[in-house]
């Protein structure tokens, strides 16, 4: 249930340039940070124009030392009509100009023994109405605690900078949203996910009113917050990145795989592909408000196949990712999950 428009206060008068400046530099200091993590692999950087009104910068490596392929993108995008995905969720933003920007980003690494990433932060406004919208999440092949709990950690620390009640409900909501209902299973181990935050004080704002974060968001109550308070959370999150992702690279880089721990990374990626076609609202906006298709479809891993009834052999580090790491887990506080990790040294 949205709480009424009168209640939620107007953005400054610069919002749309502070908005897009943040972006903008939360895309500069992630490309410097990647290209040093990486040493060898540069982005290469291609402006666009929309027709209807923006564009944006999109900066791919491929075939770097560490990453197969890496897009961040940045856009800035306006228009008329609003696209049928917004409506759908917001229909009081019906016959509003409308202004859209955002950075997003997924790294596909080519070591089987290291993560893929995503990010997205963004900002919109149509008339009276806005909010702010973003997140990150991690998605293993050959996952390590250590490694969940590091990046859940991080991103946590950083919710807690703008206020303690935040995470409680980003968390699980990410969990919600990054699920594949036809698998039956998360895309990944998750991190923090958020949107529709327009200072009305209602933090969760997704689909499943049943739901975990749906649950926890009631329990909190009302939950207020400025457009400065949620300007310095996608601030604070933003930045939360490089510090939750390159240790972990750090960490795993150097560790040997052979053909068999590649076969199953290419097989998860098709899971990547299943998601962002089939289910990702970020996806299906950018191709409903004719934005540039191959910065929408950059997130797409290089490779990746599909293996008709596949199933992880029985107490395998594969069946550990199927049954534990595609699951929503407590990964801060459930000390249970390291007697499940410890027999196949998924740890630290």
């Amino acid at each position: 249930m949205q709480s009424p428009a009168s209640t939620i206060s107007l953005p400054p008068s610069d919002s749309r340039e502070r908005a897009r400046k943040l972006v903008l530099a939360l895309q500069d200091e992630i490309c410097s940070g990647l290209e040093n993590l990486d040493e060898e692999g540069l982005f290469k950087e291609e402006t666009w124009k929309r027709p209807e009104g923006g564009g944006g910068r999109s900066r791919v490596m491929s075939e770097g030392r560490i990453f197969e392929q890496a897009g961040v993108n940045f856009s800035e995008v306006q228009g008329e009509q609003l696209p049928p995905s917004i409506l759908n969720q917001r229909p009081e933003a019906k016959g509003h100009p409308w202004f859209a920007t955002g950075t997003s980003m997924v790294l596909h690494p080519r070591n089987p023994y290291l993560p893929t990433v995503h990010l997205n932060y963004r900002y919109f406004e149509a008339g009276p109405v806005w909010w702010f919208g973003g997140g990150a999440d991690l998605t293993p092949f050959y996952p390590y605690l250590e490694d969940a709990r590091h990046f859940h950690r991080t991103h946590k620390e950083a919710c807690d900078q703008v206020s303690p009640e935040l995470h409680k409900v980003f968390k699980p909501w990410c969990d919600e949203y990054f699920y594949l209902k036809h698998r039956n299973e998360t895309r990944g181990i998750g991190g923090i996910f958020y949107d529709y935050q327009d200072g009305s004080g209602v933090l969760y704002k997704g689909q499943d009113q049943q739901g975990n974060a749906a649950n926890i968001s009631k329990e909190i109550g009302l939950c207020p917050k400025t457009w400065e308070e949620l300007f310095a959370l996608a601030k604070s999150c933003g930045q939360a990145f490089l510090p939750a992702y390159v240790p972990i690279i750090q960490k795993r880089k150097d560790l040997q795989y052979g053909e068999r721990e590649r076969q199953f990374q290419l097989y998860r990626r098709g899971r990547y592909v299943e998601f962002n076609l089939v289910w990702d609202r970020g996806t299906i906006f950018g191709l409903q408000t004719n934005g540039r298709t191959e910065s929408i479809l950059m997130s797409l891993p290089p490779l990746a196949r599909w293996e008709y009834g596949f199933k992880a052999s029985t107490e395998s580090r594969e069946a550990l990712l199927t049954e534990l790491f595609t699951k929503p887990q407590d990964w801060l506080n459930d000390d249970a999950l390291e007697e499940q990790c410890q027999p196949y040294e998924a740890i630290g």
